[in-house]
Formats: structure tokens, sequence, C-alpha cells
């Protein structure tokens, strides 16, 4: 079963690809890795959650957050590649949380990120992660992700 078909099989369509909010390209592969910009919880062009982890929002709604930016990294991935099928691995994934002071779960949130890959993709869904908590992020976001794919 291709990832396209599994995406279908989980109920998942992916969005259209999100557009630049400034002055960067979305992807730009070099040999067989891409490397995908950071990518905010877009929805039709909005951010669909907004605000500071532990102070505005809860781990479970950051954790949805970093889920709908990662559908839209994938949708990026199809852009660039073609096909979801042309994944060989997800290699790397950053991800940034806007965090309250005192605020520690920055893992639980990205784990909405990483569960949905590994679920989408199995063993090579798998990869290596940072989850960092930022002040403040572009438009008041509170994930911002960077994905590095190998691709085919």
């Amino acid at each position: 079963m291709s990832f396209d078909e599994k995406l279908k099989q989980l109920g998942i369509e992916l969005p259209p690809p999100p557009k630049p909010v400034a002055t960067y390209v979305p992807a730009v592969q070099a040999g067989d890795l891409l490397f995908v910009s950071g990518v905010l919880p877009f929805q039709d062009g909005k951010l669909t959650i907004e605000g500071k982890l532990g102070r505005d929002l809860t781990v479970e709604q950051g954790y949805e957050a970093a889920r709908i930016a990662v559908l839209n990294a994938l949708a990026i991935v199809r852009s660039q590649v073609g096909a979801l099928s042309r994944v060989k691995q997800i290699v790397k994934l950053v991800g940034h949380v806007a965090s309250a002071e005192g605020f520690v779960q920055q893992p639980a949130v990205i784990n909405g990120a990483s569960d949905l890959l590994v679920k989408l993709f199995g063993e090579a869904g798998r990869h290596a992660r940072v989850a960092v908590g930022a002040a403040q992020l572009p438009l008041n976001a509170p994930v911002e992700l960077e994905i590095i794919l190998q691709v085919s």
C-alpha cells in the first residue's frame, strides 16, 4: 500500500501546500535529501490555533497544532516530489513550541507530528528529533516544524 493510500485509509486528506509567509521557498532538495522550511498549523490560509503552550493552550491543543503542521509539511513534500511514495525515510523533525515560562512538555506537543509520521510511514517514519521551547513564533503560532526527508 502506498503512503498516499495509507492516508486515505486513515481518513486523512492533505491540504493544499501552504504558501510562504516571507522570502523563502517551501522546500529545497539537495541530492536525495529534501529540507522542508518551517511549517505552521495553517488551514485555509489561517492559523487554526494561536498562543503559547502553558498559558493559552493545553498540551492536547499543542499536539493537534503539531499534527496539522505536519500535514502541511507533507503537502509541501508531495508538491515537491510528486507523491509521498517517493519518501524513503523521515530523517529529522525539529519542533519549535511557543512556550510560557515554566512550560516543559515540548516533547509531548511535538508527538502530534511524530506519532502521525510513524503511523503513516511505519519504520520509515521513525526519525531523529528536537523539541524545543521558543519565546514567540511567527504570527503567534503555537508550533513550527522543520522536516528533513530522504527521497528517491
